[in-house]
């Protein structure tokens, strides 16, 4: 059998339980997979609270998208994959468990010297960020401000924008301020009078935002620095977007994700592995617990654990 992390009811950290499914099998197309580290993201939490509206639950709903592992089976039709072979992957049906089955267009090979972990600790944050940025056209001359620069989708913002060339000035708490300079940002700390240090830290002047903490701070700060209101997104304000006159990429937003941008975001993954093999990218990792913890690694994503928070099977 196989274990997993589910829920029957919307709730708190502790409605999240282990329960026994049937052995994976990889049907036309897909891969089944022995899970080593699943990612833990924040859309996780907030589809399990109810948070992020989603459909009525009626059978177990399992947890988790993002992951790597090993493959134990490929299906018909799938080419360039191989059983026993190291991979990360994304785009799953629950990817807290033991074993899963995921799509072979999800799947990418993990290059020598890419940790479990750090393969399990891209997806999502990693799409987000490589999407967003190829959506607003950040590149050399631009200065981008990006909000909650220190969590795993601003830190990704962080590092493919200077990357691109670009200046970045990014917001955290003061104790964060290490790791941001690290990554080639210029730190700001939120908080009243953000305005005016982002303007002491960027004279030149703010030409993109990402929003990426959902404040009314950080649109209210971007809507100030930003002259063309069309380079500000939210990332967590959907809703609020279109009558704000600023962008939105998931987050609520009532605007689904063009083919380019889910082209984008499935480019993503591929390109940051080979960027980890080269040492020219960087994964934070935070704490790490046991499959049947889940429930206390919820609670430590909602108590704000610095770095990726990762489940081991």
């Amino acid at each position: 059998m196989t274990r997993a992390i589910a829920y029957t009811e919307f709730g708190g950290p502790e409605v999240l339980h282990e329960i026994e499914t049937p052995p994976v099998e990889a049907g036309p197309g897909e891969v089944a997979i022995r899970v080593e580290a699943a990612g833990v993201n924040p859309i996780d939490g907030k589809l399990r609270s109810g948070l992020r509206v989603s459909a009525p639950i009626v059978e177990p709903r399992r947890v988790g998208s993002d992951g790597a592992g090993v493959i134990t089976a490929v299906g018909e039709g799938v080419d360039g994959l191989r059983v026993g072979e190291a991979v990360v992957f994304g785009g799953a049906r629950g990817a807290y468990a033991d074993a899963v089955v995921v799509r072979a267009e999800n799947v990418h090979p993990r290059p020598a010297g890419v940790s479990a972990a750090e393969g399990a600790a891209l997806g999502v944050p990693v799409g987000t960020a490589y999407q967003t940025l190829r959506s607003l056209a950040v590149g050399p001359g631009d200065t981008l401000l990006v909000h909650a620069g220190s969590g795993a989708v601003g830190q990704a913002a962080v590092q493919f924008a200077v990357l691109w060339g670009a200046t970045v000035v990014a917001t955290s708490s003061p104790a964060r301020f290490e790791r941001l300079r690290a990554l080639g940002a210029i730190p700001v700390a939120y908080g009243e009078g953000l305005a005016d240090r982002v303007r002491e830290a960027a004279p030149q002047g703010v030409s993109v935002a990402i929003d990426a903490a959902g404040t009314d701070e950080a649109l209210h700060t971007s809507l100030e620095l930003v002259p063309d209101h069309r380079r500000i997104a939210t990332l967590v304000r959907g809703a609020d977007a279109a009558g704000l006159g600023i962008r939105a990429f998931s987050g609520g937003s009532p605007e689904p994700l063009t083919a380019q941008q889910q082209a984008w975001r499935a480019e993503a993954v591929p390109v940051t592995l080979a960027l980890l093999a080269a040492r020219a990218f960087s994964v934070e990792l935070g704490p790490e617990f046991a499959l049947a913890d889940a429930a206390d690694a919820h609670r430590a994503l909602e108590a704000g654990a610095d770095g990726k928070i990762t489940l081991v099977p």
